[in-house]
């Protein structure tokens, strides 16, 4: 290699180290339809020297037939890329452009201004650290500068420049700059971002852009010096404190088994420092280790920061696979099965709640549903309202409820850990994503019971929910309890109520006083005690039957009330229905079709429900019958339209 080709090769080797160690900004503009947007863009461009020639030259050409700025060249033609965008003059989805100065490097995202295209300005936004809302200085604050204000803020950006151009139609007038930043401030009181900054320009002109401009003598910062131009708050803002450096939080995306020898954990992390030597734990199963090597392709590393894509290797062999977190050993994340969350709607076909789809969570995968929409935003005016569905475009307050325990994080404190995207089930396409707002319970699923059970277990949940049950049976599980003395009738209606609903096509389960005794409950007699085991078990195998979405009807004489009141405590308020069959004990002891109120009568019989043992009348039964005044059908049919 001659002397001159060596030196080429060093200051390509030296720029390429520069560029690769310049910090990189990522930041969004927004605002109404032709506020200048994508001009604005052109302009930083334009007047970084970030466009090459024949780009230049192209544009040129555009502008005579796409243009809108006369003859001069129409700058935003630069990132209305679309045939329909330039047709329009609008921008319709989101554009990225890379450009790089001697201080930053730097990725725009140019976003949508109409409302229909919401899906596409929170994608744009989601990577974001620094939004541009600009404002158009002849008509001030509009409706989208509220909305582009809030969706930046709701995704969690830092830092907002309020971008007040076209300030060459109100020929820089100071009072009218004063009075825009005024009526923002209103906006900006209901906004999370603490560093909010105002400028004056004109991007179709270039003033305060990139160079400052002589017609904004009056533009000072708060030391009475000029006012930044754009690029130079661009340039200076300060980006590092955004990222979460306290919490670690390691997705592992991938485990890495080459050979028997070496096992290591790849992802990217997400929050935090990590560090060889550091104790960690696994998510969710607890199990604590030691860093012991931060690989990469470039070597090992001595700490990874966030963003940094990286493989970890532990001390020692503890079960670990895709989805789990790595956090630090004393970290509280809280296992969910459920938590609030913002979510923005992306498609055509509305958000359903009760229905299953596949969430995203970091690396993790799995079921969940939207049980409620506590409200919807009107992302125009902030207000919040009553919603059944979610439609595209909208924003809402959702109660997600998951099938399985997951860490989560809160949005605000951890992006990359607090997020999640929505796929529907039978297309695979992305439909909604979400921001967590905050857990809405703890480790244990709602289904959990406390127990006294003498082997040492934990309550273990299903995959396939109840929920999903009822939706393949088209109805909900429910327990009907017939209780009342022997001879009453109960079995008679149970029998009768059973044939009518399976002949109506629902799913259902008859449970027997006398079948369960030949068989679940046959080693039991007939002692109190021993009474109140056999309701025990039959509850517990009613809510099984519920929970498989089925009807279970019951017909026991079950006489202790707070035997009942147990087996109700198992289900919820509306899926347990205690039918009376309050029959009089001389019509019941005039039919004894068993011949046992006679040998009761006689003593052969101890504790007999009627005679020597009592019965207690529920408190607050959700039907009474009489089979001695009533019919069988009578009965029923009322049944079967309190089901």
């Amino acid at each position: 290699m001659s002397h001159q080709s060596a030196l080429i090769a060093d200051d390509i080797e030296s720029y390429l180290k520069e560029h690769e160690n310049k910090d990189l900004l990522r930041f969004i503009t927004c605002g109404s339809v032709d506020d200048g947007k994508s001009t604005l863009i052109g302009r930083l461009l334009h007047d970084s020297k970030m466009i090459y020639e024949d780009q230049l030259a192209a544009i040129t050409q555009a502008s005579k037939t796409s243009g809108t700025t006369g003859d001069a060249v129409d700058l935003a033609l630069l990132v209305d890329g679309l045939q329909s965008e330039r047709e329009q003059g609008i921008t319709i989805d989101v554009a990225y452009r890379f450009f790089s100065t001697d201080k930053r490097k730097f990725i725009i995202a140019d976003t949508p201004g109409h409302e229909q295209y919401t899906r596409n300005m929170a994608t744009g936004a989601s990577t974001a650290s620094l939004a541009i809302i600009l404002i158009d200085a002849r008509y001030g604050v509009q409706t989208q500068t509220r909305r582009h204000s809030f969706i930046a803020d709701l995704l969690g950006i830092q830092h907002l420049v309020i971008a007040i151009n076209k300030m060459d139609l109100v020929e820089f007038s100071e009072a009218r700059f004063d009075e825009i930043v005024t009526q923002y401030q209103e906006v900006a009181s209901k906004l999370h971002a603490p560093d909010i900054r105002f400028i004056p320009l004109s991007a179709l002109n270039g003033d305060n852009v990139v160079d400052r401009s002589e017609h904004t003598p009056w533009y000072r910062d708060a030391s009475g010096a000029p006012g930044a131009t754009l690029l130079e708050l661009l340039e200076i803002v300060e980006i590092t404190h955004d990222q979460n450096l306290a919490d670690l939080r390691f997705p592992v995306q991938y485990v890495n088994r080459p050979n028997l020898d070496f096992r290591g954990y790849c992802g990217t992390l997400a929050a935090g420092i990590l560090r060889p030597g550091q104790r960690i734990k696994a998510l969710p199963s607890g199990k604590a280790s030691t860093v012991e090597r931060i690989v990469t392709f470039d070597g090992d590393l001595e700490a990874a920061y966030p963003g940094q894509a990286i493989t970890v290797t532990l001390e020692d062999e503890i079960d670990i696979s895709r989805g789990d977190w790595l956090v630090s050993e004393d970290a509280e994340v809280p296992l969910v099965f459920g938590f609030d969350a913002d979510i923005v709607w992306m498609h055509d076909t509305a958000l359903e709640p009760g229905k299953l789809y596949d969430l995203k969570l970091a690396t993790r995968d799995m079921a969940g549903k939207v049980t409620a929409i506590d409200y919807q935003i009107d992302v125009n005016t902030l207000e919040h309202r009553h919603a059944e569905h979610l439609d595209l475009n909208t924003i809402a307050r959702c109660t997600v409820e998951l099938t399985a325990p997951v860490p989560v994080d809160d949005y605000r404190k951890s992006p990359g850990t607090g997020s999640f995207i929505i796929i529907d089930r039978l297309t695979n396409v992305t439909v909604g994503a979400g921001m967590i707002h905050q857990p809405t319970d703890s480790e244990t699923p709602y289904e959990y019971r406390e127990h006294d059970s003498k082997a040492n277990v934990v309550w273990n949940r299903t995959s396939v929910t109840q929920a999903m049950r009822e939706q393949l049976n088209g109805h909900s599980g429910k327990c009907i309890w017939f209780t009342g003395l022997s001879g009453s009738g109960k079995s008679t209606l149970a029998n009768g109520l059973d044939i009518e609903l399976n002949r109506r096509g629902y799913h259902t389960m008859l449970l027997d006083g006398d079948n369960v005794r030949h068989g679940l409950c046959k080693d039991l007699g007939m002692s109190e005690a021993d009474r109140a085991e056999n309701i025990r078990r039959v509850g517990e195998v009613a809510r099984l039957f519920a929970e498989a979405g089925i009807i279970v009807i019951t017909a026991f004489i079950s006489p202790f009330r707070k035997d009942r009141d147990a087996v109700r405590a198992l289900f919820d308020d509306d899926a347990f229905i205690e039918v009376h069959v309050d029959t009089p004990l001389d019509v019941c002891e005039q039919r004894d079709p068993k011949g046992l109120y006679q040998k009761a009568r006689e003593g052969k019989i101890k504790d007999f429900t009627g005679i020597n043992s009592p019965y207690e009348v529920p408190s607050a039964a959700e039907a009474t019958a009489n089979t001695a005044e009533q019919s069988q059908q009578d009965v029923i049919d009322r049944l079967l339209k309190l089901l």
